[in-house]
C-alpha cells in the first residue's frame, strides 16, 4: 500500500489546503467505511485513491442529510445541499472555492476527473426519490429507486475505472454495474431491516410482505412468533440478491487490468454479506449481519497479491 501523502502527490494535489481536504474526507471514510476504504487503498493504483475517498464521503454526507426526518424536512435539505453543491462546483478549487473541506476535495475531484460533475449532478438529480422514500409497494418500485438513486450513486466511483469508450463497452459497463448495486442495495436493505422498521419503513416490498403473510407492525414491534415467515422471506430476497452478483461475475472482465482486483474484491466481499444475511434470516428482526473478518481480510489478501502482480508487470 503507498503512503497517502505519496497518493495525493500521486494525483497531482500538492496544495497544502487541498492536502488536508483530502486528509479530513480519509480520515472520515475510514471510520463509515473501512472495508471499501482498505479495497480502495490497497488495491486500485495510487493516483484514484484520493478521488475515491472524496466522492465515498460526499455520498455518505448526502445520505446523512436526507435519511431521517420528515420528508418536508428532508427535502428541504437536499435542496439546499444540492444549491451548496452545485456552487462549489461551479467555483473550483480557486478563488472563492467553498470553505467546507468536503466539498473543497470534491470541486478539486471534478477539476481532475472531467466526467465526475456530471456524474454528481446526476447523483442529486435522482436524490429526491431517497429524500422521499417512506417504503416500497412492489418489486417495481424497487427497481425505480436502484435506476434513481443506487445506480447513479455507484457510478460516482465506478466512472473512475470504466473501460475506455468503445463500441458496446459503456452499456456492457453499465449493464454490470447495475447487477452489482442491485444486488448490493438489496442486501443493505435487508441488513438495516431492524434499523429501518424503527424508522418507519423498510425495503421489502409491502407485496412481499403480504406473500409471507407479515405486516409492517410486525418487524416494527419486532414480534417473535414472525421470526419463522420472516426467514422465509429473507431467503427469497437473498435469491435475488444472489441471482443479481452472479449476473455482474464478469465486471472485472470489462475494465482494465490495474481495475480489476478491486472490482473483484468488491463483488466478493458483497457475496461474503449476503451469506451473513442469509445465515441470520429472521433473526435480522433483532439487527443486522456482519461477514466473517477473517474471509473479508482473506478477500484483501488475495486480490492485493493480484494487484501486485498486476502492477510489476506493467513495469
Amino acid at each position: 500500500m503507498s503512503r497517502w501523502p505519496a497518493a495525493l502527490t500521486e494525483a497531482g494535489i500538492t496544495d497544502p489546503t487541498l492536502r488536508r481536504a483530502y486528509d479530513d474526507q480519509r480520515d472520515l471514510v475510514r471510520k463509515f467505511a473501512l472495508h471499501q476504504y482498505l479495497a480502495t487503498r490497497l488495491l486500485l493504483p495510487a493516483k484514484l485513491h484520493p478521488s475515491v475517498v472524496a466522492l465515498v464521503s460526499f455520498m455518505h454526507e448526502t445520505d446523512e442529510r436526507i435519511d431521517a426526518g420528515e420528508v418536508g424536512a428532508r427535502k428541504e435539505a437536499l435542496g439546499s445541499w444540492h444549491r451548496e453543491v452545485g456552487a462549489a462546483l461551479d467555483a473550483g478549487s480557486g478563488p472563492g472555492a467553498p470553505e467546507s473541506a468536503l466539498l473543497r476535495a470534491l470541486a478539486d475531484t471534478a477539476r481532475r476527473c472531467p466526467d465526475t460533475a456530471a456524474r454528481v449532478h446526476d447523483f442529486l438529480d435522482g436524490a429526491p426519490v431517497e429524500a422521499e422514500w417512506t417504503g416500497f409497494d412492489s418489486e417495481a418500485d424497487y427497481q425505480a429507486y436502484i435506476d434513481s438513486y443506487s445506480l447513479p450513486a455507484l457510478m460516482l466511483t465506478a466512472s473512475l475505472v470504466a473501460p475506455a469508450p468503445k463500441a458496446d463497452g459503456d452499456e456492457l459497463f453499465l449493464q454490470g454495474c447495475r447487477a452489482l448495486i442491485e444486488g448490493w442495495q438489496r442486501i443493505d436493505f435487508l441488513d438495516d431491516l431492524a434499523e429501518d422498521a424503527e424508522q418507519g419503513r423498510i425495503g421489502i416490498a409491502r407485496e412481499e410482505l403480504d406473500r409471507y403473510g407479515l405486516t409492517f407492525e410486525d418487524l416494527r414491534s419486532k414480534s417473535q412468533a414472525c421470526v419463522p415467515a420472516l426467514g422465509r422471506l429473507v431467503g427469497a430476497q437473498a435469491d435475488l440478491a444472489e441471482t443479481a452478483l452472479t449476473a455482474c461475475r464478469g465486471l472485472p472482465d470489462l475494465v482494465d487490468a490495474p481495475y480489476r482486483p478491486f472490482l473483484r474484491a468488491l463483488i466478493s466481499l458483497q457475496v461474503l454479506h449476503l451469506q451473513a444475511v442469509r445465515r441470520k434470516g429472521g433473526s435480522l428482526l433483532h439487527g443486522g449481519a456482519r461477514p466473517s473478518i477473517p474471509a473479508a481480510l482473506g478477500v484483501l489478501a488475495r486480490q492485493y497479491r493480484a494487484a501486485r502482480r498486476v502492477r510489476r508487470l506493467s513495469r
